[in-house]
């Protein structure tokens, strides 16, 4: 009987989700489209139309519009309304020197204090980040990614490093979408051997060496996405004018 109460409470007479559970469903259904690059950076938000579309009330969209300026994706723009929040590229070599930096302190500090049961977390988390590349679940990815490089931050023991830490890893999510995008979104199995190897160097306590594998990650990360931005689809086609 108390089962049925609980989801009578989620939703309403008419079985549409009620104001809570609706805005959950759409903030996690927005932000898994904006972190995915299907809704594009700047792209206009109407409420009118997702309420239609999550058969819910514009309350609970709006609620989940909150949430999303929340993290930083979307921005409400005067005289527009709200719209995907722009990916700013110029800001890219600030984003990356931030991540070298406090990654080197993180995996550092990871080695310095790490215990049995942190091990075990990153690899469980190392595990289902290798699921996910072998599923080519780019959305599965990104969120195991993060979940995994904060599992090795926890292990630092630093709570200041560790919220820093998860800061610019959520303002990278969609760089990091298009990072996997230039792997046809099939990455190779030898990422997975890296972060292998920083886990390794972790669970040896070697400090100098996990700090060199998190600049050697950054740094990965910066190339593999100039070369990305840089490809050409062109440059071999010959263009043939009719006269």
């Amino acid at each position: 009987m108390a089962s049925r109460r609980t989801v009578k409470t989620k939703l309403q007479a008419d079985g549409e989700p009620a104001h809570g559970y609706g805005a959950i469903l759409v903030f996690e259904r927005l932000r898994d489209e904006i972190l995915s690059l299907e809704l594009r950076p700047g792209q206009l938000i109407d409420e009118s139309n997702l309420a239609e579309r999550f058969r819910v009330s514009r309350s609970p969209v709006r609620e989940a519009l909150v949430r999303l300026a929340a993290e930083g994706l979307v921005q409400t723009v005067p005289n527009k309304g709200t719209v995907v929040a722009p990916l700013n590229l110029d800001e890219f070599p600030a984003y990356v020197d931030a991540l070298d930096l406090i990654q080197r302190a993180v995996f550092r500090l990871a080695a310095r204090h790490r215990t049995d049961a942190n091990l075990a977390a990153i690899r469980a988390a190392n595990d289902e980040f290798r699921s996910r590349v072998r599923a080519n679940d780019a959305l599965g990815m990104i969120r195991q990614n993060a979940i995994l490089h904060l599992a090795m931050a926890q292990a630092g023991r630093n709570r200041i490093l560790t919220d820093t830490y998860r800061r610019i890893l959520d303002e990278g999510r969609r760089t990091l979408r298009l990072y996997f995008r230039s792997y046809g979104d099939t990455l190779p199995e030898s990422l997975c051997d890296a972060h292998d190897a920083q886990i390794a160097a972790i669970a040896a306590r070697d400090e100098a060496v996990a700090e060199r594998l998190a600049h050697e990650h950054a740094e990965e990360v910066h190339q593999r996405f100039l070369r990305y931005m840089g490809e050409r689809n062109s440059s071999d086609l010959s263009v043939v004018y009719d006269r």
